[in-house]
């Protein structure tokens, strides 16, 4: 089968692999569409990041070239010994997180916590590909009425959903978000659903503003030319009650925090490539807080739901749909180069 395999940063190759071997407990993934996501691009222009390249990934002894993709949907073609909820034939999506049996965090419910972290295609082989082998427990089951091109977005949807309900955000609250790329756009949608009445977007390319508009946001600003945290305490009445950072860089994690109202909550979606500075006196005497989030935990079924009843339009982030055969030139390339580029598919039979 043909597959977009990761060699080592900007050599994304083309090839020919191995049809997977379904395990014990394991699915056997028919892919239909898959994202190109954020954390793909950074393997490609610098990795590898969490590829394992020096030592195999310990739950599967998984090293060095990888298929990449993680945000996909498929039917089952089959299933290994063991597996209960899913048969073959089902439409499903996948929750990538690879969980470590032996981790604490497993038995209260916290898997996104065990160690060490990994994710199909990262830390296995993924969706850029015609068949992928998964762990049952990644495995979800989706309505006949969500289009597989949605099903390839409940992934980084469920990243936005669970920052929202992390930041604790509540009807009628405002909310700024700084990045309006895919998570930070659909964070625009999560806290429109979660009942935000003023959602204000902060980024530096005016295509990416237009695209927050047009998802929903009730205030778009560029970080180019204004002096943000007073403009945003001037649309809210004195500051945000929630700030969601999905940039990831020292300007808005500033920017953001300042934006806040005392007493307001900051939540750090973005993985952030540098280490940045704080005031920590100044979170203290304005009661800030401030939380990280990885990944998203026990949360894929309402995030289906959300797509699947209208209340998260996730389709309006596809920007363009290419085959796997150009995934490099209209993929990766596109998406480094060009500021217009929100979310791409990959139609896996296109």
């Amino acid at each position: 089968m043909k597959a977009a395999r990761w060699h080592a940063a900007k050599d994304i190759r083309i090839e020919q692999a191995e049809i997977p071997v379904t395990g014990k407990k394991q699915v056997k993934i028919e892919v239909q569409f898959a994202g190109i996501c954020g954390s793909d691009l950074h393997e490609y222009t610098h990795g590898p990041m969490l590829i394992p390249v020096e030592k195999p990934y310990s739950l599967n002894g998984h090293q060095g070239v990888t298929t990449l993709g993680h945000e996909f949907s498929g039917i089952v073609a089959e299933v290994g010994e063991g597996v209960t909820n899913v048969k073959a034939g089902d439409r499903v999506v996948i929750e990538p997180l690879f969980k470590n049996p032996d981790s604490p965090f497993i038995a209260n419910g916290e898997y996104n916590l065990s160690e060490p972290l990994g994710f199909v295609g990262l830390t296995s082989n993924g969706g850029f590909a015609k068949y992928t082998v998964v762990e049952d427990y990644m495995v979800h089951k989706i309505p006949d009425t969500m289009s597989f091109e949605q099903g390839a977005l409940v992934e980084p949807a469920a990243v936005a959903v669970y920052a929202v309900l992390q930041s604790g955000l509540s009807l009628g609250q405002s909310c700024i978000i700084y990045g309006a790329g895919p998570i930070g756009l659909l964070c625009v949608q999560a806290a429109i659903a979660a009942g935000s009445s003023n959602v204000i977007v902060v980024d530096i390319a005016e295509k990416r503003l237009e695209k927050a508009k047009e998802v929903g946001a009730t205030h778009i600003i560029n970080g180019k030319d204004t002096d943000v945290p007073a403009k945003v305490k001037e649309l809210t009445n004195g500051g945000a009650d929630v700030f969601l950072d999905a940039a990831g860089v020292q300007a808005s994690f500033d920017g953001g925090i300042q934006s806040l109202r005392n007493g307001g909550t900051a939540v750090l979606v973005a993985l952030f490539g540098k280490t940045v500075t704080h005031d920590a006196f100044a979170q203290v005497v304005r009661e800030i807080t401030i939380k990280g989030i990885i990944a998203y935990r026990n949360i894929f079924p309402q995030v289906i739901s959300l797509i699947d009843s209208g209340r998260m339009p996730v389709e309006k982030l596809v920007t363009q749909k290419i085959t796997l055969d150009n995934i490099v030139t209209d993929g990766f390339e596109a998406l480094v180069s060009n500021p217009s580029q929100v979310k791409i598919l990959v139609d896996i039979n296109g």
